[in-house]
């Protein structure tokens, strides 16, 4: 019994936090495929393609790590020790209810030869239906906190990161920003990396933002 719930809360525990997709601006001179009629050739198709393309000398390009953002923002930061607190909680609450039910375990175990065997029977049926419940309660209580922690990051992404990085974008005229986890840089790179900057704007901005209070706790 022991070895199963911990393996809940070490799974739990893993869980990973954000998972930001990269930011793109469109270019200027999209291309647009109309609809092929069947049998139509690569020329006739191609007709419907414009000689437009980005102009390099026009294209301002840059790059953020979303991976410091998660780090090293206050909000982000202040999220993580919210969802420990909770994580410390279900922990507590693992520790207690598993004491409890090995004592009754015990229990049982001590009451072989004293009770007759009908009343051990019900003894353990009960124990049984109790272990399942608490493993479903954790079970609930874990992804709880989940959701709620997802719902937060949600927010916080909607209502003052996705502002702060398109602010940033607007008042430095980019073309495109990339997600520079991927990326290399090399030299003469001065002002492609925005993510310090962007950082400072929303810890501006915002400082906390209460998740929800999970189901169970």
């Amino acid at each position: 019994m022991a070895t199963e719930n911990n393996s809940i809360v070490k799974k739990y525990t893993k869980m990973g936090i954000i998972a930001t997709s990269v930011v793109v601006v469109a270019l200027a001179g999209a291309l647009l495929i109309s609809n092929i009629n069947k049998g139509s050739s690569l020329s006739s198709a191609l007709k419907e393609v414009s000689t437009q393309s980005a102009n390099m000398n026009d294209l301002h390009i840059a790059v953020i790590s979303m991976d410091k953002i998660q780090l090293e923002s206050n909000v982000l930061k202040d999220l993580h020790k919210q969802r420990a607190a909770y994580e410390e909680k279900l922990k507590a609450k693992l520790e207690k209810e598993q004491k409890a039910l090995e004592k009754e375990k015990k229990d049982i175990e001590q009451s072989q030869g004293v009770l007759a065997p009908e009343a051990i029977q019900r003894r353990v049926a009960d124990y049984q239906r109790r272990v399942a419940t608490f493993q479903r309660d954790l079970a609930e209580s874990a992804q709880s906190l989940e959701a709620a922690y997802q719902e937060a990051v949600a927010t916080i992404q909607k209502q003052h990161l996705d502002p702060v990085v398109e602010g940033v974008i607007a008042k430095k005229n980019l073309s495109l920003v990339m997600d520079g986890r991927m990326l290399r840089l090399g030299k003469n790179v001065e002002n492609l990396d925005i993510t310090d900057e962007v950082i400072k704007a929303l810890n501006k901005k915002v400082s906390s933002v209460k998740m929800s209070k999970p189901k169970g706790f």
